[in-house]
């Protein structure tokens, strides 16, 4: 959808291939929904092979790893928004409207950023504008690629006012 002339790029970066064929599929489905109002890429990076008992030193490591790879998917002018568990909480009208705001001020370039299972490097949160949250409970990160995509989704048809179910 062109907002203020521009059409929003949108890249979900994301650490870990999700496997699962159901959340592929809804992520899938999701994705060809969006086509219409917005250029949507989904990069995956590698995650970090990991052991299940880490010492908090080795999760730290395991953090930096990611989170270099998810700096390196992050140009410099790209708009950058983190799910994290201490974001803001927010609503789906809110992330239109923050959405819509960018398009406004000329911000056609804007990232949306998982983390792996262990969270997000300080160099990332530090990298990011914006932190946001759907809520204090934790979900898996790949359930949470197919939440994201849909509130994306359900941010454009707020934007164009047309409706979506409830």
């Amino acid at each position: 959808m062109a907002i203020g002339g521009m059409r929003l790029n949108i890249q979900i970066v994301a650490v870990g291939k999700i496997k699962e064929s159901y959340l592929t599929a809804g992520i899938a489905e999701y994705m060809k929904r969006l086509t219409p109002y917005a250029k949507v890429k989904i990069v995956e990076v590698p995650d970090e092979r990991a052991a299940e008992n880490l010492s908090a030193a080795e999760e730290e490591k395991v953090r930096q790893a990611e989170g270099a790879r998810l700096l390196s998917c992050l140009k410099p002018d790209t708009y950058v928004i983190a799910l994290a568990i201490d974001g803001k909480l927010v609503t789906s009208e809110e992330i239109a409207s923050q959405l819509e705001r960018l398009g406004v001020q000329g911000k056609s370039q804007v990232a949306f950023v998982i983390g792996g299972s262990l969270g997000m490097a300080d160099e990332v949160l530090n990298r990011v504008d914006l932190r946001i949250s759907f809520g204090r409970v934790t979900y898996p990160h790949q359930l949470m690629r197919l939440i994201l995509v849909e509130q994306v989704y359900r941010a454009f048809k707020i934007m164009r006012g047309e409706p979506y179910h409830k």
